[in-house]
């Protein structure tokens, strides 16, 4: 699924072009910390946060009927806290816990960011994909923008 391999970081994400849509690879050595990749990943295809912004803490249990669904649903509630508190990412920390994942945000006022791409508005669920790969986890989303 990605191009990762041996000399290439253990963990990463890059965005790649689709049709009317924006895509977000990503890998990581673990389930947990390739969400984290994706989620930076799609917050960085659109804003950028200076690295002295305050923020605050905020925290949530996410679950998904698989693992691709457990991606979308933490992706799902950073487009959420964008639009019903106008709050964006600043870091991001994924926990495994029973019947899912515990999120940790450290969320900056959205204001405080430079738009420099499309807002993403959905997580499409067609090509949606986490797996354990050959170098450890890897991801495939696509964003309605």
């Amino acid at each position: 699924m990605t191009d990762v391999g041996p000399g290439q970081s253990p963990r990463g994400h890059r965005s790649v072009p689709h049709t009317g849509d924006l895509r977000v690879e990503a890998w990581a050595p673990t389930r947990e910390e390739c969400i984290v990749e994706a989620a930076r990943g799609m917050v960085g295809s659109f804003a950028e946060v200076p690295p002295d912004v305050s923020w605050a803490a905020r925290e949530c249990a996410v679950s998904g009927d698989d693992d691709g669904r457990l991606l979308a649903a933490v992706l799902e509630e950073i487009i959420y806290r964008m639009d019903v508190a106008d709050e964006l990412p600043v870091d991001v920390a994924v926990a495994p816990e029973p019947g899912g994942v515990r999120v940790r945000f450290r969320m900056a006022d959205s204001s405080t960011a430079t738009q420099i791409g499309a807002v993403p508005k959905a997580v499409a669920l067609h090509g949606l994909r986490l797996a354990r790969d050959a170098h450890g986890w890897a991801c495939r989303v696509t964003l309605d923008v």
